[in-house]
């Protein structure tokens, strides 16, 4: 598979993963949404590096740094990943310390914008 097509490819999977968070979150699953919303946050950050270094990330979130070292483009990002992986999987799903469930549903909600914020990192 060429990587422009890995790209989309892992772009895609981030975009199936969300869609899967908000059906978890419409049933009122907030811990399975969480872990859905996580999944498709760290998808999002594998094909970002993939179009940016052109190599598999080894671990997304220190290869966010080190993106971010080099181009100030990715502060945003970079704390809004660490949120997720602290929040939404970390304290909610492996913890299952959900509250206040209107903040998480909203962190659920917002991982669409980073996804569409990944995206628009990938084509600069």
């Amino acid at each position: 598979m060429l990587e422009t097509e890995r790209v989309n490819a892992t772009f895609a999977d981030a975009r199936l993963l969300y869609d899967d968070a908000l059906e978890q979150l419409e049933a009122g699953k907030l811990r399975n949404a969480a872990e859905k919303a996580s999944g498709a946050t760290k998808r999002a950050t594998d094909a970002l590096i993939l179009a940016r270094t052109g190599e598999e990330p080894r671990t997304a979130g220190r290869t966010l740094r080190e993106l971010r070292r080099a181009d100030s483009a990715f502060d945003s990002l970079e704390g809004r990943y660490n949120t997720r992986a602290n929040v939404l999987h970390g304290e909610c799903f492996y913890d299952g310390n959900c509250e206040p469930e209107d903040v998480l549903a909203r962190d659920v909600r917002e991982t669409l914008d980073y996804i569409r914020d990944a995206e628009a990192l990938a084509r600069v």
